[in-house]
């Protein structure tokens, strides 16, 4: 039993209790334990304890004891996913691998069943606010801790997440991180605390810099993308440009000349054996589809659909994308659901900072709806070259930009007086004054 176990139970089992009286603080661990992934650091028991189901379950029990409002939010966002996953459970029937595929549909539904709970509990700006710093937080210590990881190193070694997680390989790591660096600037504009506002720069940088070691290509692209986008939808564009500048800066200074061979190869993808394995599973992904309507269900990379459905069998390969991903296990009807989910998901996002430019004290709407757009830009550019369509952050970007509209619309007034101490400290002071006066900030460019 190490003291990483023992500091892990502590937490973990000291605030189950508060859970139950407090749900939505079981939102905020549930995050906390399915985004950073603690017990995964562990070594002894808590490694291979089911915290995140516990969690998940002491939620479900507060949401039933608890008197708070909750709501349900039946945006189209929402419609589209729920006929998603009951498409996922028709193609499930229609498997090729049934007991492979029935094990992963209810990891999936696991999933979403906390994304809804997710849903029905983010009532109010502050909850919304804090929801987002549990991300930051929980992804950013991989961010920080890669970042000074890869300048003591030089960038020889690469940067990887907690084993058995959605973000143990370092293309998967490196993803998350690019995705999490918009909620990250999210938060720097919120705040008036210089020692917080310094402290989040820095997570940026280091982060970007942990993307950039983790020698994925795809989080190249992805970020090369991204970052354009980026310093168009922010606001102190000057400063966005120092801070990119600076990025690559010490990417020019400290990636060894290995990690610039690696990266040469995006050129010559003919040439690369990975890379064109990944155009082998996709092809066999097509025309997978094309004979199925339901694709193979869940799990149907294996050997014999490739030797079934493959040009020229070569054995089985990684489909190493998003959108073939879904292709191939759910066919046409699953693609297109999944694209109209980020779809809707995106023009929701607009219609926030449309709504947002009318009204001063929803400025912070227009900055969060904006660095979920970035978001979902580098989930869908570097989700090109990385199979992570189930990956719950993507479903968690969903829910916020989901419940943010939801409160700019009835125009919700945020209830702060009744914030708890603990919930209080995630609060920019501005935020906690009776009737905060705000100034106009300079708009998009």
């Amino acid at each position: 039993m190490g003291l990483r176990d023992i500091t892990l139970a502590i937490v973990f089992f000291g605030v189950l209790p508060f859970v139950l009286s407090r749900p939505h603080w079981g939102i905020y661990l549930s995050a906390w334990l399915g985004y950073m992934n603690p017990h995964r650091l562990c070594y002894g028991f808590m490694m291979g304890f089911p915290v995140v189901m516990v969690a998940a379950l002491t939620t479900l029990a507060g949401m039933i004891l608890s008197k708070e409002k909750k709501q349900f939010i039946w945006g189209r966002e929402i419609v589209v996913l729920v006929i998603l996953l009951l498409w996922m459970g028709i193609t499930t029937t229609q498997a090729f691998y049934p007991e492979l595929a029935w094990e992963q549909y209810v990891k999936v539904l696991k999933i979403q069943i906390l994304t809804f709970m997710t849903l029905m509990l983010l009532t109010s700006r502050e909850r919304v606010h804090i929801f987002v710093w549990v991300v930051v937080l929980s992804l950013g210590f991989y961010g920080v801790k890669g970042g000074i990881f890869t300048i003591l190193h030089g960038g020889v070694h690469r940067v990887q997440g907690p084993l058995g997680t959605f973000i143990g390989g370092n293309n998967e790591l490196a993803l998350a991180l690019a995705m999490t660096l918009p909620l990250m600037r999210y938060l720097h504009l919120q705040e008036t605390r210089k020692w917080v506002k310094t402290g989040l720069m820095a997570a940026m940088v280091l982060t970007a810099l942990a993307a950039i070691g983790s020698q994925s290509r795809g989080a190249l692209v992805a970020l090369s993308i991204t970052v354009g986008i980026f310093w168009l939808k922010s606001r102190g564009k000057l400063l966005m440009a120092i801070l990119i500048g600076i990025s690559v800066g010490l990417v020019v200074a400290i990636m060894p000349q290995s990690w610039y061979d690696r990266m040469q190869t995006i050129k010559t993808y003919e040439e690369d054996a990975s890379a064109m394995g990944r155009i082998y599973a996709w092809k066999m992904a097509w025309n997978l589809a094309r004979d199925r309507i339901t694709g193979g269900g869940f799990e149907t990379f294996q050997w014999d659909v490739f030797k079934r459905y493959a040009d020229d069998f070569q054995g089985t390969r990684d489909v190493h994308s998003i959108y073939f991903e879904m292709l191939g296990e759910h066919g046409f009807v699953g693609l297109a659901l999944f694209l109209t989910l980020l779809g809707f998901t995106w023009l929701k996002c607009g219609r926030i900072i449309r709504l947002a430019k009318r009204d001063p004290k929803l400025y912070w709407a227009r900055d969060l709806a904006a660095m979920l757009q970035v978001s979902l830009i580098a989930y869908m550019s570097g989700g090109a070259f990385l199979g992570l369509a189930y990956f719950d952050l993507t479903y968690g970007l969903i829910v916020l930009a989901v419940v943010t509209a939801h409160l700019i619309e009835k125009q919700v007034q945020p209830a702060v007086q009744t914030l708890s101490p603990f919930e209080r400290r995630f609060m920019p002071p501005a935020w906690l004054a009776p009737d905060p006066v705000r100034q106009p900030r300079p708009s998009y460019g």
